[in-house]
């Protein structure tokens, strides 16, 4: 029986040099896998907000050239761009233009009714032009802070750009307020963006100050 039990055992001892890796855990590292996941996913934000903030940079640049008729380019091709004059986004009264309607209006003299002024209730009217100039570009945003799907401008007034722009990504160009106002007169240019076959198009442009 003993020889039988020594016999039995140095079988054993053979086999498992012959096959070492059944003495391995084989086991996945689940810490290694988060950690190999979390990156994928750290990569794919920071090339999104990348290119989100190129794309900022490359529109504000043009509003401040005043080289408006390059700003179709950005349009998105089946939803348009809808302007709005402050942080509340209204689908119903907030001006929106298709890609060719842009284009066709822009070198025109039209005049467009904007939306209403805070304060005063005095309907806002403009061409293109003018309404780019003196209120999307009131200030020189290409100096102001970016960010990248955050709010740095916060008022009184009610903010639903996630609410209505569910699907989609927005860069903010942030103005601080002067000291000598309470830094009230703050100011920021908020672009929104939508993903069409792998491309990213303007569908908004939001206005956002302090309001009554």
């Amino acid at each position: 029986m003993k020889k039988l039990f020594v016999s039995l055992l140095i079988l054993s001892v053979i086999a498992c040099k012959k096959n070492p890796e059944k003495l391995i855990n084989d086991k996945t590292d689940s810490t290694s896998q988060v950690k190999t996941d979390s990156v994928n996913i750290n990569t794919v934000e920071v090339s999104k907000d990348k290119a989100l903030q190129q794309l900022n940079e490359e529109i504000v640049q043009t509003l401040k050239d005043k080289n408006y008729n390059k700003i179709a380019e950005f349009i998105h091709p089946e939803k348009g761009l809808r302007f709005s004059m402050y942080a509340f986004v209204n689908p119903k009264e907030d001006k929106s233009f298709s890609k060719s309607d842009f284009m066709q209006y822009e070198p025109t003299k039209t005049i467009f009714t904007w939306g209403t002024m805070d304060g005063s209730g005095d309907v806002y009217k403009a061409t293109i032009d003018n309404y780019l100039t003196k209120w999307v570009y009131s200030k020189d945003f290409e100096t102001g802070q970016v960010a990248v799907n955050e709010f740095l401008g916060k008022g009184n007034s009610l903010n639903n750009l996630k609410e209505i722009y569910p699907n989609a990504d927005f860069t903010e160009n942030y103005i601080k307020g002067s000291e000598a106002n309470a830094e009230m007169d703050w100011k920021c240019l908020r672009l929104v963006f939508e993903k069409l076959q792998g491309k990213y198009y303007l569908v908004g442009i939001v206005n956002d100050q302090w309001t009554i």
